[in-house]
């Protein structure tokens, strides 16, 4: 069953799927679509067309502009904030006020079961990929990959991060890591002449 706070504002062209629960002043604008079960905590706002997957936890005072998108299972902690304008105006050249034509658009994504903790903001365009975790106040203006683990002002890479949220250990002598709490093993993998890592 979903659930709306009174004090919540949900548009009507908005579409919530069943378990959704949105709290106190939230604000949900048109066309924004969540997923089954996703939590949306109070003074939280989603933009126009904004899509969250399901079983998603938004805390308290996140703000999530339109052009974002967020896959299942993912965290959003309190105070997090994704834009969607790297090079904000008020004003044109012309000194008119901006209309909705009057910029380009850019996104964040974040891919399924990512966490981003209490109050990152993610400067667009970024993609966070799967497992990520970016820690607490983190500034993040590039791209981050699946199990990757950083944070910092720039966001810097610390490591890897298994499924259970534990950093992984180096298998000494070997291209593989550890989860010290599931004894998951990932393995580094090269693609485009980077590192990332898979799951075996």
């Amino acid at each position: 069953m979903t659930f709306v706070h009174p004090s919540a504002e949900v548009h009507e062209d908005s579409k919530l799927e069943i378990g959704v629960k949105i709290w106190r002043f939230a604000i949900i604008q048109s066309h924004a679509e969540i997923g089954e079960n996703s939590i949306i905590g109070s003074h939280v706002y989603i933009g126009e067309g904004v899509r969250i997957g399901s079983n998603c936890k938004i805390q308290n005072g996140a703000q999530i502009f339109e052009g974002s998108e967020i896959g299942d299972g993912v965290f959003i902690g309190p105070g997090v904030i994704l834009t969607n304008d790297k090079v904000p105006r008020a004003v044109t050249d012309q000194e008119t006020l901006k209309s909705n034509t009057d910029w380009l658009l850019s996104s964040v994504e974040v891919s399924n079961f990512a966490s981003i903790g209490a109050g990152a903001l993610c400067i667009a365009p970024v993609k966070i990929g799967e497992w990520a975790l970016i820690g607490a106040g983190s500034i993040v203006t590039k791209s981050i990959k699946s199990f990757e683990y950083g944070f910092g002002n720039p966001y810097k890479t610390q490591g890897w991060i298994g499924r259970s949220g534990e950093r992984l250990v180096k298998i000494q002598g070997t291209n593989s890591w550890l989860c010290p709490i599931s004894k998951k093993i990932y393995v580094e993998s090269f693609l485009n002449e980077d590192i990332h890592l898979i799951e075996i």
